[in-house]
């Protein structure tokens, strides 16, 4: 072995020593955490909106598990990406003109230079009509394109719709102008549901029939169109309640006076895919507010976003 060799290993052998005895250096650990949004929409005893609260106002929970509120905007500046979908299938293609004459001023009313809307028609098939723009002169050619079919592709549809708005950045909003009798037997209301949800897609549901009262409590009718609402956090409205030019309105004010609340889920229950969301108000009175907001979350899809 020669001198120079002996050298380095007496070198190297000196430094290990040493590094023996030196304190360890503080590592920094990174957690991929998850801001889970949600929009809420809030309304008083009379059904009219609440739009004064302030994030002390209101309480969250996951999987019964209390949450810290992180994020808190109101949101009607925030842009907007709506689809409007419309049955032209048979039982509801007398309405066509009507229709598309108050989905034009619908949508001259609403969109802003920062929002996006697409049209499509929905019968034995989906059609697009429009795709995603704010251009009105756009919006309004789709919806002179609407044609009649036979059968309805309801959850088609609201399964196609969430999708596509799913690649969207912001708000998220479906509304469908329906009498919610799917005949197409594609997909299923359960198809359709998770869909929504997991692109953090809000329905608003247009039911241009009442509901009868032998239609029972099955996800069949226009409680399909109820439920969906319920479940994404929009709400449902009947066109024979004032007209559809009132339903569009309702839902304006609605997207115009929604807070937005997020939180970075504490105290996970290992396991769940799903995790359901409560949000309350509870500094108010026992049933002085009815708080509309989406039902829960999938974990494994983009209904949370990385920080």
């Amino acid at each position: 072995m020669t001198r120079s060799l002996r050298a380095i290993l007496a070198a190297l052998t000196v430094a290990s020593a040493c590094a023996h005895y030196l304190p360890a250096q503080d590592t920094t650990l990174h957690v991929d955490v998850k801001l889970v949004s949600v929009f809420a929409n809030v309304t008083d005893q009379n059904g009219a909106i609440v739009g004064s609260l302030t994030k002390d106002d209101f309480a969250l929970t996951e999987d019964g598990r209390p949450q810290q509120i992180s994020v808190f905007e109101k949101q009607s500046e925030l842009p907007l990406n709506l689809t409007l979908a419309i049955d032209t299938s048979g039982s509801v293609q007398k309405d066509l003109t009507a229709e598309a004459a108050a989905a034009r001023r619908f949508a001259h009313a609403l969109v802003r230079p920062q929002d996006q809307m697409s049209v499509m028609q929905f019968a034995t098939e989906v059609r697009a009509l429009t795709m995603f723009t704010n251009k009105l002169s756009l919006i309004d050619r789709g919806l002179n394109q609407l044609r009649g079919g036979w059968a309805t592709a309801l959850y088609d549809a609201i399964d196609q719709g969430s999708e596509l708005l799913g690649a969207k950045d912001g708000r998220k909003v479906l509304v469908v102008i329906s009498d919610g009798d799917d005949t197409a037997k594609n997909k299923t209301y359960a198809d359709a549901l998770e869909q929504a949800l997991r692109n953090e897609v809000m329905i608003y549901s247009l039911i241009d029939v009442p509901i009868e009262a032998s239609a029972g409590r099955s996800t069949g009718g226009e409680h399909a169109l109820i439920t969906l609402a319920e479940q994404t956090g929009g709400k449902y409205f009947y066109v024979n309640e004032g007209g559809l030019d009132k339903a569009f309105a309702k839902v304006s004010d609605d997207l115009r006076t929604q807070y937005l609340i997020g939180y970075y889920p504490r105290n996970q229950e290992p396991g769940r895919t799903f995790h359901r969301i409560r949000v309350t108000v509870p500094r108010a009175a026992s049933q002085a507010y009815t708080v509309h907001h989406k039902t829960g979350y999938y974990s494994d899809s983009n209904s949370a976003s990385s920080n």
